[in-house]
């Protein structure tokens, strides 16, 4: 069983390696951002990007996506965007007197919420119960989202006129978030060539199948009960900080650990390591921290913080009884 899964971690590091390379052709900047989403991807997580306007999150997304051989919708976020243009709802079909379903936006495998900070908190918790549960509710009826459901969503900055802070319960949903922070200057004046040249188009690299069969090889990597005390330990360090009115829940935990394993296939091993866990931690706990009022505001408070946790909260390998 261990010699499977090494070869099936190996064919599945060779194939998401791809899929980076494909994006690459499209976007130009850090390729951390495009590794954090495939993290997301296998740990069957969402995410969110913040950056300022014009730095590429939407052509990174759209690139990501296409990638993934899989139904893709995009919804551009606006102030008069109702619950029901992503949900769907009922209409009156005239002519037999008879109520059918129109599918929203979100019956799709992929999901891209653009500027999903310009809606009021109304319209973006539509996105909560599918979010979390992979199903939605329209006038009383449930209904399954397609299998894999991976919601990309960007955000700009909330001190800028017209947006509205996510509501917490929101963002807790969203696996990982991704600063998206100014290219380097090497990378703009790229840009700058490439610009008013056609873009290449990314292939197709992934299909839904394929999807779930990586999201479960990541699920079967194995973790040490070490690797589960340290990612617990890390949650708990941010729920007794000071500076801290709301620490990071179980489902960060369990985030942190489900993200570890997308990192050890991404690295090509069948095991967790510590380093898996400092990895991915600053991108899933940072952002479902609530600080005290003064650091409310403080765009790099969270990360600060995340990064005291992980260096004063030590790794310790247990001794195993003979």
């Amino acid at each position: 069983m261990q010699a499977l899964i090494v070869s099936e971690i190996e064919a599945a590091r060779e194939r998401l390696g791809e899929v980076r390379r494909q994006v690459n052709r499209v976007y130009i900047g850090d390729s951390s951002s495009v590794d954090m989403m495939l993290v997301a991807l296998l740990a069957r997580g969402h995410v969110l990007l913040e950056g300022v306007p014009g730095i590429a999150k939407t052509t990174l997304v759209k690139a990501f996506a296409v990638t993934l051989g899989s139904s893709i919708r995009r919804v551009q976020f606006t102030p008069d965007l109702l619950p029901a243009d992503i949900t769907g709802t009922y209409v009156l079909s005239p002519k037999d007197g008879t109520f059918s379903l129109r599918a929203g936006p979100i019956f799709a495998n992929v999901l891209l919420a653009d500027e999903i900070n310009r809606a009021p908190a109304k319209t973006q918790s539509a996105l909560l119960e599918a979010m979390q549960e992979r199903q939605v509710t329209i006038e009383g009826d449930r209904f399954e989202l397609p299998d894999p459901f991976f919601v990309l969503a960007t955000q700009n900055p909330i001190d800028l006129e017209g947006t509205y802070p996510l509501p917490e319960a929101q963002i807790d949903r969203f696996l990982v978030r991704v600063h998206m922070g100014y290219p380097s200057e090497r990378d703009e004046v790229m840009m700058l060539r490439s610009h008013g040249i056609a873009a290449p188009e990314p292939f197709v690299v992934l299909s839904g199948p394929d999807v779930l069969q990586l999201q479960s090889i990541a699920a079967r990597v194995h973790v040490e009960d070490d690797i589960y005390e340290y990612a617990v330990a890390l949650s708990a360090f941010t729920r007794n900080h000071p500076k801290v009115i709301l620490g990071s829940s179980p489902r960060a935990s369990l985030g942190l650990l489900r993200a570890a394993k997308s990192q050890a296939v991404l690295q090509g091993r069948p095991f967790v390591t510590p380093e898996d866990i400092r990895f991915v931690a600053p991108s899933v706990l940072s952002h479902r921290l609530i600080l005290v009022p003064e650091l409310e505001n403080d765009s790099r408070a969270r990360g600060l913080l995340v990064e005291e946790a992980l260096a004063k909260v030590s790794y310790r390998r247990a001794v195993r009884p003979v």
